[in-house]
């Protein structure tokens, strides 16, 4: 494994974070939803101009409080996740993505321990997640950090 950074991510950093996300969601979901729900998925939460706005307005509000993005040394980002406090109490994981050939190095443990900080400094008590899919294939890493619920919504005590 090698060393990562979780920092904020920049503005020039837009375009490595849609392609990453693209990357992950198309190798996570090709043969659980059909293709055109993949696509539709790569579509709605991997545009440049939406991430691009996105990462202009770190932790703008609590219900928005940024992208993360997860470095190594060489300046390649591995890994990126952002997420927000949209009620009281209640912090929302909204994107979690590690490149696909870097999964299981601990990027997205640091990448959530980061978030669920920022998270926990804004007043968040519990953390939720939605899945795409009831069969999602990171059923197992959340449940490995202590989410749990039925179907495609779960939750944490943080």
């Amino acid at each position: 494994m090698h060393a990562v950074v979780v920092r904020s991510a920049a503005f020039a950093e837009a375009p490595a974070v849609s392609r990453l996300l693209a990357a992950a969601i198309r190798e996570s979901y090709t043969g659980i939803l059909e293709k055109d729900s993949v696509e539709r998925l790569v579509s709605v939460h991997c545009s440049l101009p939406r991430i691009s706005a996105e990462i202009g307005v770190p932790g703008g509000a609590p219900s928005w409080l940024g992208w993360l993005v997860a470095v190594e040394a060489g300046g390649q980002i591995v890994g990126a996740a952002a997420g927000g406090v949209p009620a009281p109490g209640e912090g929302e994981l909204y994107a979690l993505c590690t490149a696909p050939k870097r999964r299981r190095d601990g990027i997205g443990s640091a990448l959530l321990s980061a978030l669920t900080e920022r998270m926990r400094s804004h007043g968040a008590r519990r953390q939720s997640v939605s899945l795409p899919s009831a069969d999602d294939p990171s059923l197992p890493f959340c449940t490995a950090h202590g989410f749990t619920g039925a179907g495609r919504r779960l939750s944490r005590a943080l």
